[in-house]
C-alpha cells in the first residue's frame, strides 16, 4: 500500500501549519499529514488545489496562469517530480487539456483532476465515492 493510501492522504500533502479538518489524532508520519478517512484527505486536496488556482482567471504579473499545466507545475515542481509526465497523465485520465483554465468552483472538472492526480500519486484509480465525499466536505 502506498504512503498516500496508508495515510488517507491521496495527494500526499506535506505537513505544514495548517490545522485540517479530519486530521488523525496521532500523526506518526514525519513528512505527510494523516487523515481519519480518504474523504478528509480528498477535502484537503481540493482545498489546497483551490489555493493554487488564482483568484483571477487569467495570468498574474509573473506569467503564471490558471491553466492545468501551470497549476500542476506549482503542485509538483520539476525539482521533485517528473512534472511533464504528471501533467500528461492527469490530462489523459481527467479529460482536461493542459491548457484549460481552471476555476475553483468547477466541481466536475476538479473532481476529474483530483482523481487523476490521486492516480499519479498512488498508482491506482481513485475511489470516486471518496473523491466526491471530499468535495462535499468543502
Amino acid at each position: 500500500m502506498t504512503r498516500g493510501l496508508r495515510n488517507n492522504n491521496p495527494l500526499n500533502i506535506r505537513k505544514n501549519s495548517t490545522k485540517w479538518q479530519g486530521l488523525s489524532a496521532t500523526q506518526t508520519d514525519k513528512s505527510f499529514f494523516q487523515f481519519t478517512s480518504m474523504a478528509y484527505g480528498y477535502r484537503a486536496a481540493f482545498k489546497t488545489l483551490q489555493t493554487y488556482i488564482l483568484n483571477k482567471y487569467d495570468t498574474d504579473k509573473d506569467g503564471v496562469s490558471n491553466e492545468l499545466e501551470d497549476v500542476i507545475m506549482r503542485w509538483a515542481p520539476p525539482c521533485e517530480n517528473n512534472t511533464e509526465s504528471y501533467i500528461s497523465t492527469v490530462e489523459r485520465r481527467s479529460g482536461v487539456s493542459r491548457h484549460t483554465v481552471l476555476r475553483r468552483d468547477n466541481k466536475e472538472q476538479l473532481i476529474a483532476i483530483v482523481s487523476a492526480m490521486s492516480y499519479v500519486e498512488n498508482g491506482v484509480p481513485a475511489n470516486m465515492e471518496d473523491v466526491r465525499k471530499g468535495w462535499e466536505l468543502i
